[in-house]
């Protein structure tokens, strides 16, 4: 009876692990001339769709959360000296947690 027990609580505890997988991408904010990368770094509720629509090309479910990041946030990714800035525009990162 134990055995029985200890294998279901592993089946349920195995299962809520699964469906709690999370990650979180980093990715470019340039200005492509559609709105969308003003939508994903401001927060605003246009990109929710944008964010939504980026987990689902990477097989995720659904996007949790996405917002701007400094690049001091992103240890060791992105170099802090350098070309960063072209024709007066500075590179801009989003951060778009994905779950599935």
């Amino acid at each position: 009876m134990r055995s029985l027990f200890a294998a279901v609580a592993c089946a349920v505890l195995c299962v809520s692990v699964a469906q709690a997988e999370k990650r979180v991408f980093i990715i470019a904010n340039s200005a492509d001339g559609y709105g969308i990368d003003r939508c994903l770094a401001t927060g605003s509720r246009c990109g929710s769709a944008a964010a939504h629509a980026y987990c689902k090309s990477r097989e995720f479910a659904q996007a949790v959360s996405f917002h701007k990041v400094d690049k001091d946030d992103i240890t060791g990714a992105i170099p802090s000296e350098g070309n960063v800035c072209a024709n007066g525009q500075c590179e801009q990162f989003v951060a778009i947690e994905c779950t599935r």
